[in-house]
């Protein structure tokens, strides 16, 4: 008795939560995107009380599924639909660049792309054969399905495969966690999201800054998606347009990407 007490008034408690979350937006998908409109969708809430936008992780791939499935109002993405995947409504919100990102202390500062290749296929598995310390490397992936990933490999590991010894995380902040605490550590995230914890190394001796962005000078960079299965209509509508807003627009800028609007002014 004292059982069916106590589920009953778990699911008494539990009944609001549900509630709120049928009510608002769900966004799912890339967690290169995430962090990003993340902080776009605080700022609407913020300026639209009552407004519940909730933004999930995932990955690229399971974002474009949840969008299907309609199990998400919007999903995220942080590479192109491959053919298998269309029949979406693809919004351009930004362009990231892939950043190769190394501890604050390796005196590594540049390396080329064959480099980086050996090092994630793990033909080169030592600092010191790049002209650094006589310490192991140790390579830091994402998972099988991470757009960061997908990109990764089109733009910079090209015919090369990444080794099944690489250590896997699933989320750009896994990752840059790690760098941040292991000196050995070589990992690959979003330009926007490097911070002073390490350092994004040069690739062919061009930085992954901003303006290398803008002018294509660096050239390994990503679209930033939002995906609809069908038009948007009352908030998911209201939400989108504040995104492609000068202020939402602002937002993404800030943070190191290239704004859609300023692609498309170009």
């Amino acid at each position: 008795m004292r059982q069916a007490l106590l589920l009953s008034s778990i699911l008494f408690l539990l009944i609001p939560a549900c509630i709120r979350r049928e009510g608002g937006i769900i966004i799912a998908g890339s967690t290169s995107v995430q962090p990003f409109i993340e902080k776009v969708a605080e700022q609407y809430m913020e300026e639209h009380p009552g407004s519940v936008i909730n933004v999930q992780g995932g990955g690229s791939t399971a974002g474009i599924q949840a969008t299907f499935n309609k199990t998400c109002n919007i999903g995220a993405s942080s590479r192109d639909l491959k053919v298998s995947e269309k029949g979406l409504q693809i919004i351009l919100i930004a362009v990231d660049g892939i950043a190769v990102i190394v501890h604050r202390d390796n005196i590594i500062d540049d390396l080329t792309v064959e480099q980086i290749q050996k090092i994630f296929s793990t033909e080169i598995s030592n600092w010191q054969e790049l002209g650094g310390v006589d310490t192991e490397i140790i390579p830091v992936t994402r998972e099988e399905g991470s757009g960061t990933r997908g990109s990764f490999e089109k733009m910079i590991m090209g015919d090369k495969t990444i080794s099944d010894a690489c250590l896997v995380q699933d989320s750009n902040g896994a990752v840059r966690e790690i760098i941040a605490t292991t000196p050995q550590g070589i990992g690959y995230i979003s330009v926007g999201l490097v911070d002073e914890r390490e350092k994004a190394v040069s690739i062919n001796g061009i930085e992954p800054n901003l303006s290398n962005l803008i002018t294509c000078t660096y050239e390994f960079s990503r679209p930033f998606l939002l995906l609809l299965r069908e038009s948007p209509t009352g908030e998911v509508k209201k939400f989108i347009d504040y995104v492609l807003s000068e202020k939402g627009q602002d937002i993404l800028k800030k943070d190191g990407l290239i704004p859609a609007t300023e692609i498309q002014s170009d």
